[in-house]
């Protein structure tokens, strides 16, 4: 089973997400649309994956992830906005691609990460 967080806050964004990464394997999906709900939302049922915006109607994704990782450790991370260069923290450093998104590069990154 691959469980996947969607943090972000445009739902036509993150229903396209989930069909994307379902397409390729993922199971079942978590949506958030802030810092907060992030980190609760994951630590309620641990992600194998998370997608992240970075700036939320509250919080942002960088920090939502960050908290994520101190919580649970490591999970592999897809960093998509319109805003890359406001993307910190990144530690880790964790792959950003700037919206619009392109759709292959999407799924090639949740591919590589081999955690279906």
């Amino acid at each position: 089973m691959c469980h996947v967080l969607i943090i972000e806050d445009e739902p036509l964004v993150a229903m396209d997400l989930e069909w994307l990464l379902g397409s390729v394997g993922a199971t079942s999906f978590a949506f958030a649309q802030s810092e907060s709900e992030a980190v609760s939302m994951a630590i309620a049922q641990p992600p194998s994956f998370i997608t992240s915006d970075v700036t939320l109607a509250e919080g942002t994704g960088p920090r939502a992830v960050y908290a994520i990782h101190e919580a649970l450790g490591a999970i592999p991370v897809l960093y998509i906005t319109g805003t890359p260069s406001a993307c910190h923290p990144n530690v880790p450093v964790q792959p950003v691609l700037t919206k619009p998104f392109d759709r292959g590069a999407v799924m090639r990154a949740f591919q590589l990460c081999d955690v279906v």
